[in-house]
């Protein structure tokens, strides 16, 4: 694994000075207008959790999907206002995205709240690491709410560095900021992300449905299951089938998509551990699944299930074994990746 550290020499931050005149003369605004302003309309962002590796694509392909949470940097205004239906949170410690968010200069406090599950495979951290270093490169440039969108889109390779650098590898990270399905490789401590194309028909008709089970997953317990070396035959499989893969995304072709997602590298391996992950994944096969795979390192199944088949699919994870060892959640892939909150 490369080493990593924060670099800021490309983050070309709008001028502080102005942005603070910009922010006094909102709140003077809004005063006079009798607003009151909060942090909401200030930092905060709305991120998607993802689904890492999609089968061959080890460290490398993500998915984002429409499972989502909010961050932001705390003020005055959030520890008194009114929490919703989700309450927020304001994190602490070790919480990946406050750590994100200090790495790279904010300072203070953050809060979150959301629906991504931690420990089971959606992407959590990568989540985390992703709106916390954004927020905290947009605090340090002293942007306010109205710009943080432009600086989001002005900035992803910055967030993508140091998000990825702190996360180990790219492929949830590059889901959760630029969303669909996305390549994330490193060379020389940099990370790249490709957006690959989608056919109308997987995002139109298709839906992911995943088994989240209640146990977690460490991902560095599971990669200590990994060989660390591979056979050159297993290897080749792999390659074959992330080009495949590739191709049956874009082209929406169903019979491509069944075997495109098979694997060698990794979720045999880390299925012996959680043997009830195995059997939602080939009870979601069996029901008329289009293709499955190992969330990230799990534990979560996850499937590609086009819409006549979601029924089945759903009543299969239903049965009772299944259903008391986990829950089952249908979503869709996020296009739309790292937004400003509004």
């Amino acid at each position: 694994m490369a080493s990593w550290k924060p670099s800021f020499e490309n983050l070309n931050p709008l001028s502080s000075k102005s942005a603070r005149e910009r922010r006094a003369a909102d709140v003077i605004a809004a005063d006079r207008a009798g607003v009151r302003m909060t942090h909401r309309e200030a930092l905060s962002v709305r991120v998607p959790g993802s689904s890492a590796n999609l089968g061959p694509g080890f460290d490398v392909l993500g998915m984002a999907v429409s499972v989502h949470a909010e961050i932001g940097v705390v003020d005055s205004d959030d520890r008194d206002a009114d929490q919703g239906e989700v309450p927020m949170s304001i994190v602490e410690g070790r919480h990946p995205a406050l750590v994100a968010f200090r790495a790279v200069g904010g300072r203070g406090d953050i809060w979150v709240r959301g629906s991504i599950p931690s420990g089971r495979g959606l992407g959590f951290s990568g989540a985390m690491r992703v709106g916390g270093v954004a927020l905290g490169l947009a605090e340090r440039a002293g942007v306010i709410g109205g710009e943080l969108q432009a600086f989001i889109l002005e900035h992803r390779h910055a967030i993508l560095n140091h998000s990825s650098g702190l996360e180990g590898h790219g492929d949830n990270a590059a889901a959760s900021l630029f969303g669909g399905v996305v390549a994330c490789v490193e060379s020389g401590g940099e990370f790249a992300a490709t957006s690959l194309p989608l056919s109308r028909g997987v995002v139109s008709e298709a839906h992911i449905v995943v088994w989240v089970p209640h146990e977690q997953t460490a991902t560095s317990e599971s990669r200590a299951t990994l060989d660390s070396h591979v056979l050159r035959v297993d290897a080749v499989y792999n390659i074959a089938r992330v080009a495949q893969l590739v191709v049956a995304l874009g082209s929406g072709d169903r019979h491509d998509l069944a075997s495109a997602f098979d694997d060698r590298l990794h979720q045999d391996q880390r299925l012996k551990r959680v043997p009830m992950t195995a059997r939602a994944l080939e009870t979601m096969k069996q029901s008329g699944a289009a293709a499955c795979w190992l969330s990230g390192s799990g534990p979560t199944a996850a499937a590609l299930v086009f819409v006549e088949n979601l029924v089945s699919v759903e009543q299969s994870l239903a049965e009772d074994g299944l259903s008391q060892a986990g829950r089952s959640m249908r979503l869709t892939i996020d296009l739309a990746g790292l937004q400003a909150a509004r």
